[in-house]
């Protein structure tokens, strides 16, 4: 398996495998709507705010994770949150997504990154070193549906200390169905 950061020649590809991951779980509306997302993030997020991995195996995609700036102006820690999330529907369960975001928090943490943030299941993100973290300990930018999947870690190696203030998320990310 081979992870690359180069997304501007494998966008057609990160988008298909976002559409065909998501229609499988969630259902065709879903998937459209997950591949509209990662689109407009790939398109219009400035490259200093985002880190995109994409996990191959002789030229096929077999995951892709997109990691986007969060701001917290009353806090002087750089914040990065980790959405979406595909791992190809045939290559589920073999470890593929977490050996790529291990790889990718890895790179975050070289880079400078403070804290990765994250909304999901637990008991799959807990496996990479998040943790659940309360609304009062990170900010979401929107109201969350489902509180229960907020997740962080602190990438220094120190314990997670809450974040100061409100956040803003980039603005593909900031509609409130997303959360």
């Amino acid at each position: 398996m081979d992870i690359t950061t180069d997304y501007k020649e494998k966008t057609a590809a990160i988008t298909a495998l976002f559409l065909e991951t998501f229609t499988a779980s969630e259902g065709a509306e879903a998937g459209a709507v997950i591949r509209d997302l990662v689109a407009e993030m790939l398109s219009s997020v400035n490259a200093k705010d985002m880190y995109v991995f994409s996990a191959l195996q002789e030229g096929e995609m077999l995951a892709s994770i997109l990691f986007t700036r969060m701001t917290y102006p009353d806090d002087t820690r750089t914040v990065f949150i980790l959405s979406p999330v595909a791992v190809a529907t045939g290559q589920q369960g073999k470890g593929i997504g977490q050996k790529l975001i291990t790889y990718a928090l890895g790179v975050l943490r070289q880079e400078g990154v403070d804290v990765a943030l994250t909304y999901g299941d637990i008991r799959f993100y807990e496996k990479v070193g998040f943790a659940l973290i309360t609304e009062a300990e990170a900010s979401p930018p929107v109201p969350l549906q489902y509180p229960e999947g907020w997740l962080g870690q602190a990438l220094s190696g120190a314990q997670f200390t809450p974040l100061s203030g409100p956040s803003r998320c980039v603005a593909a990310l900031s509609d409130p169905s997303h959360w």
